[in-house]
């Protein structure tokens, strides 16, 4: 697996792309539109196949 971030395109509440890493921690990121702080972490794969 990878060890760099991911980036997000966008703020999950706002919509706005103005996003810098945050001191917060690993996967933090500040949106300057918004103010908020938010994470982005991979939880997780599904055990079993989605059916589309």
């Amino acid at each position: 697996m990878s060890e760099t971030r991911s980036v997000p395109l966008y703020c999950p509440y706002c919509g706005e792309e103005d996003l810098r890493p945050s001191e917060a921690g690993h996967g933090a990121w500040e949106c300057h539109a918004c103010a908020r702080v938010f994470t982005v972490r991979f939880t997780g794969l599904l055990s079993r196949a989605v059916a589309r």
